[in-house]
């Protein structure tokens, strides 16, 4: 729909559109849900430590933050997905490469949410790509608290490919 055209004869037809607008926004459901996205970013090797960021929800409500250290090979393409539930409560992130494996060497790894605490926590060695399946770190090589998911130093192997973490949002003190 095309706005009207101010008329030159001083007319308020371009400040009624303005109303009608404002009043447009105002009346939306104040429920609407935040589509889920999905940003893509390079993972640099080199040793040195690199962070990634996104928002997500109502007002960015939400972050999730990916903070690594990597080295061998070129610039992999990883993604970062994130979502909220309808009611906003809940918030997912989710990091991975599309292709399955990563060939770097990962020294660290964190990954951590704000506005939220961590329900679950998952970190994978190979992210299900065709006809596989995602494969787990073990237990003792990360470990999950209420805002990040970690590398345990001396018992990380250096292999990561996917990260998910679904957190609720955490209570504001009155």
């Amino acid at each position: 729909m095309a706005a009207p055209r101010e008329r030159r004869d001083g007319g308020g037809s371009a400040s009624l559109w303005a109303a009608l607008l404002l009043t447009a926004v105002a009346l939306r459901p104040a429920e609407a849900v935040s589509e889920p996205m999905t940003v893509a970013f390079d993972v640099r090797p080199g040793g040195v430590v690199h962070s990634f960021s996104q928002n997500a929800g109502p007002g960015d409500k939400y972050t999730c933050v990916f903070t690594y250290a990597s080295q061998g090979g070129t610039n992999e393409k990883w993604q970062m997905s994130l979502g909220t539930s309808e009611d906003n409560q809940h918030f997912t992130c989710t990091i991975w490469r599309p292709q399955g494996k990563s060939y770097l060497y990962f020294t660290q790894f964190k990954a951590e949410v704000r506005g939220a605490e961590i329900e679950y926590g998952m970190a994978y060695s190979k992210a299900a790509f065709e006809r596989e399946s995602d494969v787990p770190l073990k237990n003792e090589e990360f470990e999950v608290t209420k805002t990040a998911v970690a590398h345990r130093p001396g018992a990380f192997k250096a292999e990561l490919s996917k990260l998910v973490i679904v957190a609720k949002a955490s209570r504001s003190e009155l």
